[in-house]
């Protein structure tokens, strides 16, 4: 008894604690998933969707189907405007008019740079450039001072409807949150299904929740940038073989620091230049974790819709989980 419960420290102990080395990749390594996971072409050389072509009528339809308690769910962070550790552009809301002057209206005005690690937005294609290149292959200098000429967030101005998923990783290791710096890998994606007795396939919204807003809310804002959970640069070779259409996590995606030598957010440039998949950063999945547990589902409608800027490299928005 006391051998098997020492086996089963040891045991958690490697899964929390595993030798870094074990998880680094050259730049080299990293150079060539940009090859071998290439979407480029795959629907024509004048695509401007990507991965979210991946998402038909058929697939919308399956996913209206998810509908059963009519539960509404937010997923976006409610908007921060006090600068913080991870806040370095926050939201600028002022009133215009108020009721008691000049009235009778009342009005606002709302600005932010929303890219970073505060502000709950999806990527554009554009928004990464990699050895001089954007998804499909366009050039970078097709990005200028008036905005993004191909990739731009107005590809998807008919919204995302799909099938959304959120992959609860501090739930399935028993912990409020995952420790900064730890690695997502594979493994772990495919421990998960295995967990939930669920399959992810073409077309689903895959949601990654590390704990990061209840670690926030815990201990206080930090510097994400440089020390954060998330995913490990070799797992996005798994979200391609499972034609997923787009990805989204309540932080901005990759581990930090990355692991990977030469790039300090090799998953954001393999995701959005290799496979061209749109990604979700910041969004809050305490809430929809908390309803997904109740409901003993972990899938469910995912309904949002970008800004419609001509040339944007993305957008802040609301994304909505419906069961």
């Amino acid at each position: 008894m006391e051998k098997n419960k020492i086996a089963l420290i040891l045991w958690f102990s490697f899964l929390f604690t595993a030798p870094v080395s074990a998880q680094m990749m050259t730049e080299q390594e990293a150079d060539a998933l940009f090859e071998s996971l290439s979407n480029w072409g795959r629907w024509g050389e004048n695509d401007q969707k990507g991965t979210v072509n991946f998402i038909t009528s058929e697939t919308r339809v399956s996913a209206a189907r998810l509908v059963q308690t009519g539960t509404s769910v937010s997923m976006a962070h409610e908007v921060l405007d006090e600068p913080a550790a991870d806040n370095f552009s926050p939201y600028d809301h002022r009133m215009t008019s108020i009721g008691s002057s000049p009235g009778p209206w009342s009005g606002d005005f709302i600005g932010v740079s929303y890219h970073g690690y505060a502000h709950s937005h999806l990527d554009a294609l554009c928004h990464r450039f990699q050895f001089g290149t954007m998804y499909n292959g366009y050039s970078e200098d097709e990005v200028t001072e008036a905005g993004c000429g191909q990739l731009a967030i107005t590809a998807f101005k008919e919204g995302i409807f799909g099938r959304g998923i959120v992959m609860d990783f501090p739930r399935l290791r028993g912990v409020d949150w995952l420790e900064n710096g730890t690695p997502i890998t594979s493994d772990w994606l495919e421990e998960w299904e295995v967990a939930n007795n669920i399959k992810i396939g073409s077309g689903d919204i895959v949601l990654i929740r590390t704990g990061r807003w209840m670690r926030r809310a815990t201990l206080g804002p930090w510097n994400l940038a440089a020390d954060s959970a998330g995913l490990h640069a070799s797992s996005v070779s798994w979200f391609k073989d499972r034609e997923v259409a787009l990805i989204g996590s309540d932080s901005a995606l990759d581990v930090k620091p990355s692991l990977v030598e030469g790039y300090d957010s090799p998953v954001h440039a393999l995701v959005l230049v290799a496979l061209g998949m749109p990604i979700f950063d910041n969004l809050d999945l305490e809430a929809v974790s908390e309803v997904a547990q109740r409901q003993g589902r972990a899938e469910f409608l995912f309904t949002t819709a970008p800004l419609r800027v001509n040339g944007g490299t993305g957008s802040p928005l609301n994304p909505i989980a419906t069961f």
